[in-house]
């Protein structure tokens, strides 16, 4: 898996929303936007 530096484009990717719906980072280009990952509740990542 490569890293992202500062500065660098992000590419593409797709994801489901809290409703199940798929969403895609080309669907707000042009917008700002915050991406935050969060690890799944109770695993080590989270705790």
């Amino acid at each position: 898996m490569n890293t992202l530096k500062q500065g660098d484009a992000v590419p593409n990717f797709s994801a489901l929303d809290e409703q199940g719906n798929t969403i895609s980072l080309s669907d707000y280009k042009g917008q700002k936007l915050v991406v935050f990952f969060y690890p799944k509740a109770s695993t080590p990542g989270c705790t």
